[in-house]
This record gives structure tokens, sequence and C-alpha cells, in this order.
């Protein structure tokens, strides 16, 4: 079993032998076990596919449409995942490394235990997200991307730019937001209820609540 911890948080992750892989570039309902290599899916409609134990490197799947499905056990590397819509979508026990997700839409989406490094959120939008477990973000950009009835308690967000990110109606109570700016956070003050912060960061919420309250700073 294999394991990574980003600041409090243990994550599962995929523990893959490639010896154990079959290489392939076609995408079926149930692909399992599967190693794929700069595929083109791009446009594709992936109606119920559920991907496997399997290492997807390099694929481009913009565009795309996947609704429901499972990823489950998988590592993802430098996929393009930009203009795609994902709903309905397990995703448990995956390594999602420098993938690009800009510009995608994804709802109704349910994450256990997956860990998202170097990727690209900008513009992204995501609705009724759910964390039923781990869940991190490392050295991703968040900027100008809409975040909507969340529920993502524990997160953790690591190096991540958040400029302008925007936050309506999430729950992330006990998220660990340290070492990440949020002075550009566009959201109210209650969506970062019960969050984990470090001191170099209380200006910045001081900030948010100055703007949220329209309150009037004067020097004497």
């Amino acid at each position: 079993m294999r394991t990574t911890t980003v600041g409090d948080l243990r994550i599962l992750l995929p523990d893959l032998d490639p010896d154990d892989l079959d290489s392939t570039s076609e995408v079926t309902d149930d692909l399992s076990d599967a190693t794929v290599e700069n595929a083109s899916w791009r446009g594709a409609e992936l109606e119920g596919v559920r991907i496997r134990s399997s290492r997807i490197t390099g694929a481009d799947l913009s565009e795309s449409t996947w609704e429901p499905g499972t990823l489950f056990g998988c590592e993802i590397t430098r996929t393009d995942f930009s203009g795609a819509t994902l709903s309905g979508v397990t995703i448990e026990r995956c390594a999602v490394t420098g993938s690009r997700f800009t510009g995608t839409r994804l709802t109704d989406i349910r994450v256990k235990d997956v860990l998202f490094e170097g990727c690209r959120f900008d513009y992204a939008t995501l609705t009724r997200i759910t964390a039923a477990g781990a869940v991190a973000f490392v050295d991703c950009i968040l900027t100008d991307a809409t975040w909507s009835s969340c529920r993502l308690p524990n997160i953790v967000f690591r190096s991540c730019q958040l400029a302008r990110l925007e936050l309506d109606s999430c729950q992330l109570h006990g998220a660990d937001l340290r070492g990440n700016s949020l002075h550009d956070l566009k959201t109210s003050l209650g969506n970062l209820h019960g969050i984990t912060l470090n001191e170099d960061q209380l200006p910045d919420i001081t900030h948010l609540a100055v703007t949220e309250l329209n309150l009037t700073v004067q020097r004497r």
C-alpha cells in the first residue's frame, strides 16, 4: 500500500506495477489494468465508463463529456481535460499530476484519497463536489475558478495559486490553507468557517473581513 502525507493528511495512492498493465489506446466501458500513452480522446462521449488500476499519460480528453463514471486506483499524468464536462464521476485513490483542467466543468463529483499535484484548474467550475476522504491540492493553479456548493472538509491546499478563486455556499471545515495567499479570494467569510491558517495569513483574512463588512478604516 502506497501513501503520501500532505500537512496532517494521509492519502492512499495507487500502487501500480508496470508489468501488470497492458498497453492500449482505446477507451472501453470498463478499462482495467491498462497503460495509456498519448491517446487522443478529444471530444469523446464517455457514458458510464469505469477506469480502474490504470496509468494514463499524455492523453487528450479536452472537450470530452464523461457522465457518470468511475476512476479508481489510477495515475493520471500530463493529461488534458480542458473544456471537458465531468458529471457524476467518482474519483478514488488516484494521483493526478501535471494535468490541465482549464475551463473544465465538474459537477456532482465524489472524491476520496485523491492527490492533485502541479495541475491547472484556472477558469474551472466545480459544483457539488464532495470529499468522502483525504483530498489535497499541491502546487496547483486555481485562479479565476468557481466552486459552488462543495463539501470538502479537511481538504489541504499547499503552495497553490488562489487569486480570484470564487467560493459560494461551500463547506470547508477543517481545511488546511496554510502556505497560500488568500488576499484575492472572492468569498464570504462563511465559506472559510473552521479552516486552519498560519499567522502570516491573518492580514489576508482581515482584508476579506473589511471588504465583506464594508468597513471604513481611517488613520488618525
